[in-house]
């Protein structure tokens, strides 16, 4: 994740496009990513917490092989909005 931009962009992964926005809380303790295909097929939603005891990956309401497939496939297409 600390690859990917700060606020909106496009990217690819899993044979779609997608809009993706990524934000940074807590002075980066935390992020949440939300990333919606743009063929309305798809949806991934994920909260990162960065602990003393490590990462912490929470996925919302998805598996975390889902988010996890998602992220290892996920190419910037076009830079922050």
């Amino acid at each position: 994740m600390d690859t990917l931009p700060v606020g909106g962009f496009r990217g690819r992964a899993l044979g779609r496009d997608w809009l993706v926005t990524r934000a940074l809380h807590a002075g980066g303790a935390s992020e949440k990513l939300v990333a919606r295909s743009l063929d309305g097929a798809d949806y991934v939603s994920l909260n990162l917490y960065r602990l003393e005891a490590g990462p912490r990956l929470r996925p919302c309401e998805m598996p975390a092989a889902k988010v996890m497939a998602f992220l290892d496939d996920l190419a910037v297409t076009s830079a922050p909005q």
